[in-house]
């Protein structure tokens, strides 16, 4: 037994090298992840890197283009834009990777029971799949957000109460079809309960897509939390996202003070961008032709 175990545990390491000598190749999804990675500690370190401190107002300076003390200039309120835009982007990312998490933990755990257990719970389960599915989630977020309030973590919970469906649909296909393989039959033989199949010797075999999936709804949780801020539905003053500056800055477009609306924006783009990079090279990392790049 300790033998097996052993060799087992080789392997797994050794596959894990394999998949990050294949991610390390992809030289976009590296510098996505670079970029994320910078992105998240300059945002979740902004009390130490902020040049100033949160919401620190300078009334009689107002607003000011871009300058030495003032890299990316002051808003209105005479606050340090680039500050801001850090203070802004610890919210943005956290509803981002909050959602990921929550919406891809309750989906691959759907779609894995759906898929193994079958039956009247797979049906269930996949209607109510469908049931989210045709519901308009923007309309639906908006009326969650006014009902409930608009805070980041009602936020988190509204967009991941929507968003697990499509992790759920993959996992459940995938299950399907690994079920039926020799090495499951051989634990269902050697008497291994349902759950220990699932959590040892499926969910396993399901990395590569769980992964890719939780990199690509962070991008769409950013992406709608923005979206959301940007109509007046999400995020509301005093707090900022990335999202409500852009909606706050909308009507300087082809002012003077147009230079408000670069940073947010120039965040959001980049952390979309990158997270798109990092799930691309995951997913060729991953799949069967993976590493070939």
């Amino acid at each position: 037994m300790n033998a097996t175990a052993t060799t087992d545990t080789a392997r797994e390491a050794r596959q894990s090298l394999l998949a990050v000598r294949g991610f390390l190749h992809h030289k976009l999804a590296v510098t996505g992840l670079l970029v994320l990675l910078t992105l998240a500690v300059c945002c979740f370190g902004a009390d130490w890197i902020a040049p100033y401190p949160r919401n620190a107002q300078d009334l009689l300076l107002g607003a000011a283009p871009p300058s030495g003390s003032h890299l990316l200039g002051t808003d209105e309120l005479g606050r340090d834009y680039l500050s801001e835009v850090l203070y802004a982007g610890r919210i943005s990312l956290a509803i981002g990777l909050g959602v990921a998490a929550l919406s891809t933990t309750l989906g691959t755990v759907l779609g894995a029971v759906a898929g193994y257990v079958g039956g009247w719970v797979e049906e269930m389960i996949m209607r109510l799949t469908d049931l989210f599915l045709v519901v308009p989630g923007i309309a639906v977020l908006a009326l969650a957000l006014q009902g409930f309030g608009s805070s980041p973590f009602t936020i988190v919970l509204v967009l991941s109460g929507l968003g697990w469906t499509f992790i759920a649909r993959v996992v459940r296909a995938q299950v399907l079809s690994l079920r039926e393989k020799e090495f499951i039959d051989a634990a269902r033989v050697l008497g291994v309960p349902g759950f220990r199949i699932l959590w040892r010797h499926l969910l396993p075999n399901l990395v590569g897509v769980i992964v890719v999936n939780v990199s690509l709804a962070v991008a769409g949780a950013v992406i709608i939390e923005s979206t959301l801020s940007f109509l007046g539905f999400g995020i509301q003053p005093p707090r900022s996202s990335w999202g409500n500056m852009l909606s706050q800055a909308a009507g300087m477009v082809g002012t003077s003070k147009s230079y408000l609306l670069y940073a947010p924006g120039a965040a959001i783009v980049l952390t979309v961008l990158a997270v798109n990079f990092v799930g691309d090279g995951l997913r060729d990392t991953f799949s069967p032709q993976g590493g070939r790049r």
